[in-house]
């Protein structure tokens, strides 16, 4: 059914697709001091317009998976590509904070349209072996995106380019993958009963699947959180923010180009309970040290968080297969919508911490210091609690085996 696909570009321009969506965030990220001078924001406001970033993802996801098997990825991606390019002309144009909310938006809305298409099309054109390494593969280059675009960022800052300018850059993969997309045949689902939408709810219905919903609220905020303020947080830390960042996600980079063995190797819970383990470790030594050694504390949560988002949607296709696009969809939603939720509370932390510090005497690269360590310690809160939830989930599923696309359990690495 799916044998006459050119499986080479639907997956090649997949991957531009999620550089589009790492550019976003690794270029907003670096340029998130200069729209609070320029435009006058505190770090509540900046928090606001990054949650409108994943705020417009999960909204997209959802209704993308609601429609995949209805429209088809196709018709997702062109939509992706319509609001990619107005959240980048409406990012660069806009007149204040209003503007900022209503083009972020635009951003994440395209980025969500990605997830939506390409994760349950990849799932589709390869077989369940091939699942976990080419969704690792696919999101390799979210993280390898991220570095380039840290890179850029700090090199198109550091030689005085305008923040609009930076931006303009996210329009380079996004014309690519429009490209790359244009004139393709793309798959069908191969699992039976997958695009019957009852069957997808009564399948999210199970225990397993609102187990899994919940990890991945804690998942993706542990992920996102410190990244997305990075340059806030660390920026007295005696490192160069933009480098951890380039660093932590060139360590997730590398990582996820051996999903498919590493999770072989220690299967999925495995992966997911270590990784926990290493994401608390690394922030808590972000909280706590200054200068050189903060780049070791990269490297360490790097690996934490490097194969969590691959995995936990891989989990979700081989576990709960009759949830389909949408089940995988709404858990990639979640992720999004619960780092939304706090974006806002991160920059409210920020604040508050900045005023009790200022209350206590603290000023310049000192009270920048010491409320960006008070803030990440706040954020170790959501490690932990994934410790808990992920030793759960690995004596749970112990015995457990990942369904085939036929509904029948197949052999996988012990957990």
């Amino acid at each position: 059914m799916n044998e006459n696909i050119n499986k080479s570009a639907l997956f090649n321009g997949s991957c531009l697709a999620i550089i589009t969506t790492a550019f976003s965030f690794s270029i907003r990220a670096g340029i998130l001091p200069q729209l609070g001078s320029e435009f006058g924001l505190s770090a509540e406001q900046l928090g606001f317009i990054n949650s409108m970033f994943f705020f417009g993802f999960p909204i997209s996801m959802i209704i993308g998976g609601l429609v995949y098997h209805t429209v088809g990825p196709k018709i997702i991606m062109q939509v992706a590509v319509i609001t990619h390019t107005l959240g980048i002309l409406l990012t660069i144009y806009a007149g204040g904070y209003t503007g900022l909310l209503i083009s972020t938006f635009f951003i994440g809305f395209g980025n969500g349209c990605t997830e939506a298409a390409c994760n349950p099309m990849i799932a589709d054109m390869y077989d369940d072996k091939k699942i976990n390494k080419m969704l690792g593969r696919f999101h390799m280059w979210f993280p390898g995106g991220i570095v380039l675009g840290s890179l850029i960022s700090k090199f198109m800052t550091s030689e005085g380019f305008s923040w609009q300018t930076q931006i303009w850059i996210l329009m380079i993969p996004t014309v690519a993958y429009a490209i790359l997309f244009y004139g393709k045949k793309f798959p069908k689902a191969h699992v039976e009963g997958v695009t019957s939408i009852s069957k997808n709810f009564k399948a999210m219905l199970s225990p397993l699947y609102i187990f899994l919903f919940f990890c991945m609220a804690m998942t993706a905020i542990t992920e996102f959180g410190p990244n997305q303020w990075v340059t806030v947080v660390l920026s007295s830390s005696g490192a160069d923010a933009m480098l951890v960042l380039a660093l932590t996600f060139g360590v997730m980079t590398l990582g996820r180009l051996f999903t498919g063995p590493v999770v072989a190797k220690l299967g999925q819970t495995g992966v997911l309970l270590g990784g926990a383990f290493l994401a608390a470790l690394g922030i808590y030594m972000f909280s706590t040290v200054t200068g050189p050694i903060a780049y070791l504390a990269a490297v360490i949560f790097g690996l934490g968080v490097c194969f969590n988002w691959p995995v936990m949607i891989g989990a979700v296709a081989q576990r709960v297969p009759l949830s389909g696009a949408l089940g995988m969809s709404i858990v990639g939603g979640v992720g999004m919508f619960s780092t939304s939720i706090f974006q806002p509370f991160i920059g409210s932390w920020i604040d508050s911490s900045t005023a009790t510090h200022t209350a206590a005497g603290l000023t310049g690269e000192a009270l920048q210091l010491a409320a960006g360590q008070d803030t990440l310690v706040k954020m170790l809160a959501f490690p932990l609690i994934l410790i808990v939830l992920f030793t759960i989930f690995f004596f749970w599923q112990k015995k457990a085996k990942p369904e085939s696309e036929s509904g029948e359990t197949v052999p996988v690495a012990a957990h």
